[in-house]
């Protein structure tokens, strides 16, 4: 895969920027997209519930206020008991009844209603929340998965696990913070404002806004500049995560080189870096909580000296000062955590624009726009005049012509580089060659869907790759709904069924990470078995048994002549005794065919493929029963 802007290794590392404005548009599609809509009779409750909530929390002072002023008003009467014989409990239930009591009482309500109101909005929100993540999460790894294999070589998996983990939680953090705490926070400040100018004077409400206002600005200059360190400390821990996943599922390979010591070092090199970051990000966090204290009290003393001042020249009552005091810090209750949550919404805007960035990829190899399904009608395979080039190098195929009839049994072969594994590549479509076609029954397979396309194919690698799952699951990827007899007919052409039968727990027996419970032959005749359940017009075996011993290679040739019975059978091979039973051979050399025909016409040539036959004699390498044993039989199968 060429590389696509913003799609190189090292710019992956660099964190976007994270425009809030983009995320919030972004956020909002999603809301309205209709895989939403089933929740919007509960986003409309929450949104009314958070405004109800707010109105509650501006009110609620003002009702503490009045009371406070009810009582001093009573006291500065003479008292409750002035002239009068009357106990305290029974002055107590005069009050309670009276016009303070009913004061206090709204105040509660209200003050209930501010609080409780959001409790059963995020409540009802919550499934909305996590439908969201779903929804977020499930697109980017349904897109990453229609990505072209160029974009998977160059990706760290550990890494672009975290991508898509963090994309779904910023989604659900954005709407719990952005929507209903900072956004509704801004709707108190207008509210309060109004209600300070309009009942205590204009001064209070001067006074409110330019606290907030400074103080959001504050909190905003800081935490851009928390927001670089963050991206260091996100920087480093995908660094360390992914050399974490890199080394645990290769763990054979770093035990055989005994460099247990060398990855935990290169694994301490990554924590180091995240926590020296995470420190500076934790002593700046201390620094923005002390400058945020000292501007929140800085307001507070300013509205309580002009309240009192207002108080003493008989302006307002002694209530008013508690009223506006008590709406200040209303205010400053969801602000005081503005600087973690903006940080939080901020580092959520980058996460998000990095899964919405993974989801803008489009794949270099992608279905036509009127591409249909592949029609078969016996599986015979052409290469025209195909070239092909992969990054770094001059030339991977140049010019191959290759014919593959319906049912017959093709061997490639040629030295390491020579473009083998590229042509069956290019097959899969997994690449689409610079110039020339790539025919399946006549059809350009740059015109069919890729689906059909690997429907009709089957493929045994050299490295069977298993899921960490049941071998029954393992078997039936290719076609999960087999029934039983199908499976254990299949195991029985597999060479597989006296192996699954001696298992404690058959078919359900887990194989491990990759399949490394069973053994390199029980792996390959595990893909054998998934080839053969898949049924495919054309199996494609890529050096299937060259890994093996001789024994065990034997047993997997018997396997595969199952699996290449009645199909076209295309066998790369780098042992030649595998593809010499062949109908045609074809030999690579430096990208190009140097040379084909049946194994004894290349012999009798005396050409490149006779000098590596020569080799393998000599070495004891073709001493294995060909596969197919009788080509033209298999083929008529």
């Amino acid at each position: 895969m060429r590389p696509l802007p913003g799609d190189t290794e090292d710019e992956a590392k660099s964190a976007p920027q994270g425009s809030l404005g983009k995320t919030m548009v972004r956020l909002f599609a999603l809301l309205a997209s209709p895989d939403m809509a089933k929740w919007r009779f509960r986003m409309g409750v929450a949104l009314a519930l958070t405004v109800v909530a707010k109105l509650f929390a501006v009110v609620a002072p003002v009702f503490f206020g009045d009371g406070i002023n009810l009582i001093s008003a009573r006291l500065g009467e003479g008292g409750a008991g002035a002239g009068e014989s009357t106990d305290a409990a029974t002055g107590l239930l005069s009050g309670l009844a009276g016009t303070f009591g009913l004061a206090f009482f709204a105040y509660a309500v209200a003050r209930f209603m501010s609080v409780g109101a959001p409790q059963l909005r995020d409540a009802l929100f919550a499934p909305v929340s996590q439908d969201a993540q779903r929804l977020t999460a499930v697109n980017a790894f349904a897109h990453v998965q229609t990505l072209s294999i160029g974009y998977h070589q160059t990706k760290r998996t550990g890494a672009l696990n975290r991508i898509i983990e963090r994309g779904a939680r910023a989604v659900d953090f954005l709407m719990r913070f952005l929507i209903f705490n900072i956004a509704p926070t801004l709707l108190e400040l207008g509210l309060a404002s109004i209600v300070l100018s309009v009942n205590y004077g204009w001064e209070f409400a001067a006074i409110a806004v330019v606290t907030v206002v400074i103080y959001m600005v504050l909190t905003w200059s800081v935490t851009e500049w928390r927001v670089r360190i963050r991206r260091q400390m996100n920087e480093a821990d995908n660094e360390a995560s992914a050399r974490a996943v890199d080394s645990l599922i290769n763990f054979e390979t770093v035990k055989a080189f005994a460099a247990e010591r060398r990855e935990s070092e290169a694994f301490d090199d990554a924590m180091t870096r995240y926590a020296h970051a995470a420190a500076r990000s934790q002593s700046s966090l201390a620094l923005l909580n002390g400058a945020q204290a000292f501007v929140m009290n800085g307001g507070l003393l300013a509205m309580a000296l002009m309240a009192g001042w207002k108080a003493w020249n008989g302006v307002l009552q002694p209530g008013d000062i508690a009223a506006v005091t008590m709406m200040l810090m209303n205010m400053y209750q969801p602000l005081n955590i503005l600087g973690w949550a903006y940080r939080e919404i901020k580092q959520g805007a980058i996460d998000m624009e990095r899964v919405f960035d993974t989801l803008s990829l489009r794949p270099e190899v992608a279905d036509a726009p009127d591409a249909q399904p592949l029609r078969l009608t016996g599986g015979a395979v052409r290469l025209r005049d195909v070239t092909f080039t992969h990054d770094g190098r001059s030339r991977s195929v140049n010019g191959v012509e290759l014919d593959v009839p319906a049912g017959g049994f093709v061997g490639i072969c040629g030295p390491s580089g020579a473009g083998k594994s590229t042509v069956l590549r290019l097959l899969f479509r997994f690449y689409d060659p610079d110039s020339g076609r790539v025919e399946i029954d006549g059809q350009d397979i740059a015109h069919v869907t890729q689906e059909s396309l690997r429907e009709a194919l089957g493929l045994v690698p050299q490295d069977v790759v298993l899921f960490n799952d049941t071998l029954r699951s393992n078997i039936v990827y290719g076609r999960p709904n087999a029934s039983e007899d199908e499976i254990w007919q299949v195991l029985e052409r597999a060479h597989l069924a006296n192996f699954v039968r001696g298992l404690p727990d058959g078919l359900e027996t887990r194989v491990g990470e990759r399949g490394l419970k069973l053994s390199g032959g029980e792996k390959q005749r595990v893909g054998v078995a998934r080839a053969i359940l898949k049924n495919p017009a054309i199996l494609v075996l890529d050096e299937a048994t060259s890994a093996l011993d001789s024994q065990t290679e034997k047993e997997v040739q018997a396997a595969l002549a199952e699996a290449a019975r009645g199909r076209t059978t295309i066998a790369v091979a780098h042992r030649l005794s595998t593809i010499a039973g062949a109908d045609r051979i074809f030999v690579l050399d430096d990208g190009r065919v140097a040379e084909s025909g049946t194994h004894d016409e290349l012999l009798a040539r005396d050409g490149l493929y006779a000098a590596m036959w020569r080799r393998q004699s000599e070495a004891g390498e073709s001493s294995v029963v060909p596969f197919p044993v009788n080509a033209g039989d298999t083929a008529a199968s």
